[in-house]
């Protein structure tokens, strides 16, 4: 009964990351991509925060307290290169192709965690149908990209490969902070990182952008302004709960297929955009998780 509702929380991160993602662009577009960083990550704050006070007696909000070591400490600093990350890849590609790329990424890093063992992840081995059923998703990056109608659309894809490793490897990370300090306590540690590095990067490197982002900000609808925050906070809190309870390679294929889907359904609904290659390609990506997931499964002799 646990496995089933870890595999169902799995789907339902996958379609909600696509709606945060696009979210977070929005508001970037509105503002800037630093504003749209640096208010998700306060609001995210806020809400966590929230719940650490009003749960404050409760063991299970405040988790176990144990020593966290020192490189566990830095985990939001990955979020700065996430979200730019996304933000360039979905505004020059669309959504579909954008996390396509990026739950490729994911894909792939999810495997290296399951061959290697890294951070607690269960070690699996590698065989001729994993490898095969990796170079089937790998046809349908291709073909995804062959049908874009953007520019240089294979970087914007390497580009969103690069995301989805760094996505996966912040899950894993945060995952495992959340053996030290349970997952709501190692979220709102995340978020700290994450809006430091935030501020620090875009008030150095972009400081006059940034604050005629921020007063653009009482302009904006306030469900644009909240949404990607709030998304973002059930994120972090769902992926570091579940995916040291579910194999990195399950995870992957349930956040990717949920994802896929949901951008695939965005792309149509609200930015008047469908393509047949990035459908055709978006379901060779399912099969050959799919054929990863069977692998997996199968019994060994």
């Amino acid at each position: 009964m646990n496995q089933a509702l870890y595999l169902f929380l799995d789907m339902m991160t996958g379609m909600i990351i696509s709606i945060m993602v696009v979210s977070n662009t929005l508001l970037g577009q509105a503002t800037t991509m630093g504003v749209s960083l640096i208010v998700n990550h306060m609001i995210g704050l806020v809400i966590l925060s929230l719940i650490l006070l009003l749960g404050r007696k409760r063991p299970a909000i405040n988790g176990p307290g144990r020593k966290v070591p020192w490189y566990l400490m830095f985990n939001g600093l990955f979020g700065l290169a996430i979200l730019n990350l996304n933000y360039t890849t979905v505004v020059h590609t669309g959504a579909s192709l954008a996390m396509a790329s990026t739950v490729f990424g994911q894909s792939f890093c999810s495997l290296v965690f399951d061959l290697t063992g890294w951070m607690g992840m269960q070690k699996r081995s590698l065989n001729r149908t994993k490898i095969f059923s990796l170079s089937i998703s790998a046809i349908g990056i291709i073909i995804m990209a062959s049908g874009g109608t953007a520019n240089f659309a294979f970087l914007y894809v390497m580009l969103g490969i690069l995301a989805g490793a760094l996505t996966m490897t912040q899950m894993v990370l945060n995952s495992t902070l959340a053996l030290y300090e349970g997952p709501i306590r190692a979220s709102h540690r995340n978020f700290i990182g994450g809006l430091l590095a935030g501020l620090v990067f875009y008030f150095l490197f972009q400081k006059d952008a940034t604050i005629v982002g921020i007063k653009t900000i009482p302009q904006i609808p306030l469900l644009l302004i909240l949404g990607g925050g709030t998304l973002a906070a059930f994120v972090v809190v769902s992926t570091s709960y579940v995916i040291v309870k579910v194999p990195a390679v399950y995870s992957a294929l349930l956040l990717s297929s949920a994802q896929i889907l949901m951008s695939l359904l965005i792309d149509y609904l609200f930015f008047d955009s469908f393509s047949l290659p990035l459908l055709i390609g978006a379901l060779l990506m399912l099969l050959g998780m799919a054929g990863n997931l069977a692998a997996d499964r199968k019994p060994r002799p």
